[in-house]
């Protein structure tokens, strides 16, 4: 692989940079336009990503029009803030229904607009007006896009049905449905904004990953997704690579990431491959941003020997002492939310407890993380199959009333990933449902928006006869069972990084829209819990204590942590992770 080099490529008018949260977006963009802007070319750099630190990175106040920086010549910032966006405009939708409308339907079409899909509609129409401005493109050699859409999105904008007024007057129930609501008067804009994205001669799109297999196949999935509505010149950047070893888990760390660089997916090979080295350092202030694609170390400060953290034991104890019925682990893929799960059933069946352990994983690999045993039996549930189920039951019903531009309609929003959610959590009620004397342990859950959408679309129902989903008797008994924080506990999962954290804190806050509290979090992987000398991962062990001291506060003390381990740890072994700190 090729070092990441902006200043020697040739790139494209509008650049986009996407991924899966933490694996570097921000701080590459960052890097990628101040190394154009200081080789004197007239950059502007947006994001749109509800996590951006845009302002800490700069160290300059933003606003969504855009701020030259001072320190460096010839760049712009603006940093949009999709949450705001995202409200604005599901406000504009709602707003005139009002008073007009029974309460339980203005609540359902609130849900309807309150989750990821709708932030990102909203941030689209936030950023089309810059990649469609002809001015804007005469003043400046290049315009970067930290966070790019998803094919999900990029299609619903194509479909003819999402301009009419079809949306504002139908739901299909359990849904992301709606989302487009406030869009009409914009047809021309979004259609020339998509026709540049898939423009090869305008638009590059980089993918954002690390050398590890989860954001590996993340970017795979992302893109399939956007090579299907067209958009085909991508690059594949490399974030994070080790380039060295000296001590034990150094060299455990280098094995791991040539590993998983030996298997980069298919989709992914034949795109033109770049990396960035693995730097001990934050990507905050000018200094490290123009350092991280060009320097090994940036100057630090003493991380100072490992604290003491506590262990995994706390969290498994706390729940067999208060006799959960039902344990759910949460977090963004990749942060270990299996490896925990399983861990959490193995730490309850010592203490004498029965444990059914479900994951949305194949079986095979559960199989290879923990076996079945006298205390542990374990289930899965395949995604594609319950998604294929709840697909075929909503259309069935669609077809009596729909056809041609609103069937179709109705068939990409079935492709949401809300849409998943609900199919797999249907499957995942009847497993709690036909559970008596067992504890659930339950691998990956639906977020609180999707839990709010399923109680929604229940009110909604008393309130309309016409319905195209249905919500099982199995779901109606489980919702309550959730906010019973006597019989269900969440367990969130996180890396002690920024990203990870802040989308760990909003799920937890979108949780509690949904009336399901949490105790416990989990800081998976942690480098500050080994004994690492390798000068860079030393470094970086100090910088997740800002992270580990954050979580401490959000939970009043209630986290454990688990360290960085080199092996994919299975059976007896997972022991190690209830132990280690």
């Amino acid at each position: 692989m090729k070092a990441f080099n902006p200043a020697d490529l040739h790139l494209t008018k509008y650049i986009f940079f996407t991924g899966k949260g933490g694996v570097g977006k921000t701080s590459t963009a960052c890097a990628t336009a101040v190394a154009l802007a200081d080789a004197g070319k007239k950059i502007m750099l947006i994001s749109t990503d509800p996590a951006s630190n845009l302002q800490d990175v700069f160290e300059t106040e933003l606003n969504n029009k855009g701020v030259a920086i001072e320190t460096v010549a010839n760049l712009v910032v603006a940093n949009f803030d999709p949450e705001q966006a995202a409200s604005e405009y599901k406000e504009s939708v709602v707003g005139p229904y009002r008073g007009k409308l029974p309460d339980a339907v203005i609540e359902n079409m609130e849900e309807q607009l309150s989750g990821s899909c709708t932030v990102e509609i909203a941030a689209f129409n936030e950023f089309s007006n810059f990649i469609t401005d002809e001015q804007a493109a005469k003043d400046y050699d290049h315009i970067i896009f930290d966070t790019a859409p998803t094919g999900h999105t990029l299609r619903l904008l194509q479909l003819p049905s999402a301009w009419s007024s079809f949306i504002s007057e139908s739901t299909h129930g359990a849904s992301c449905l709606g989302q487009l609501s406030g869009l009409e008067g914009n047809q021309v804009i979004y259609q020339q904004a998509v026709e540049n994205l898939a423009n090869e001669a305008l638009t590059t799109l980089i993918l954002v990953t690390r050398p590890e297999l989860p954001p590996l196949k993340e970017a795979e999935r992302a893109a399939k997704e956007l090579a299907e509505i067209g958009v085909v010149n991508q690059w594949l950047v490399v974030n994070g690579v080790l380039t060295d070893y000296q001590d034990q888990l150094s060299i455990a760390l280098f094995e791991k990431q040539q590993k998983a660089l030996k298997h980069i997916p298919n989709q992914l090979k034949n795109l033109p491959i770049y990396q960035i080295p693995l730097r001990s350092y934050n990507v905050t202030g000018l200094t490290n941003v123009r350092a991280l694609l060009t320097k090994d170390r940036a100057e630090d400060k003493n991380p100072g020997p490992p604290i003491e953290v506590p262990h995994l034991e706390g969290v498994i104890e706390d729940l067999a002492n208060t006799n959960k019925q039902v344990i759910f682990t949460m977090g963004k893929g990749g942060v270990g939310k299996t490896t925990i799960a399983a861990t959490i059933a193995l730490g309850l069946a010592e203490r004498g407890k029965k444990v059914h352990l479900t994951t949305t994983d194949p079986a095979a690999h559960l199989q290879y993380v923990i076996e079945d045993s006298d205390h542990i039996r374990l289930s899965h549930i395949d995604e594609q199959v319950e998604l294929k189920k709840y697909q075929e039951a909503v259309l069935m019903k669609a077809r009596q009333t729909m056809k041609g531009d609103d069937l179709a309609y109705i068939e990409e929003d079935l492709r949401s990933p809300c849409t998943q959610e609900i199919a797999v959590f249907r499957a995942f009620a009847e497993i709690v449902d036909q559970a008596d004397d067992e504890v659930v342990v339950i691998d990956t859950a639906p977020t609180g928006h999707t839990l709010l959408l399923l109680d929604a679309t229940e009110s909604y129902h008393k309130e309309i006869e016409r319905t195209q989903g249905d919500t099982p008797p199995s779901v109606s008994r489980l919702l309550p069972k959730l906010r019973d924080q006597a019989q269900t506990a969440v367990v969130i999962v996180t890396y002690p990084e920024a990203t990870p954290v802040y989308e760990a804190t909003r799920l937890s806050e979108d949780l509690k829209r949904a009336g399901i509290t949490q105790k416990w979090w989990v800081i998976n992987a942690s480098l500050q819990a080994t004994q690492t000398t390798h000068p860079i991962l030393k470094a970086k062990a100090g910088s997740e204590l800002e992270w580990m001291n954050r979580v401490a506060k959000l939970t009043d003390g209630h986290y454990a942590v688990v360290k960085w381990f080199a092996d994919d740890l299975k059976g007896e072994q997972l022991k190690q992770l209830i132990y280690s700190s």
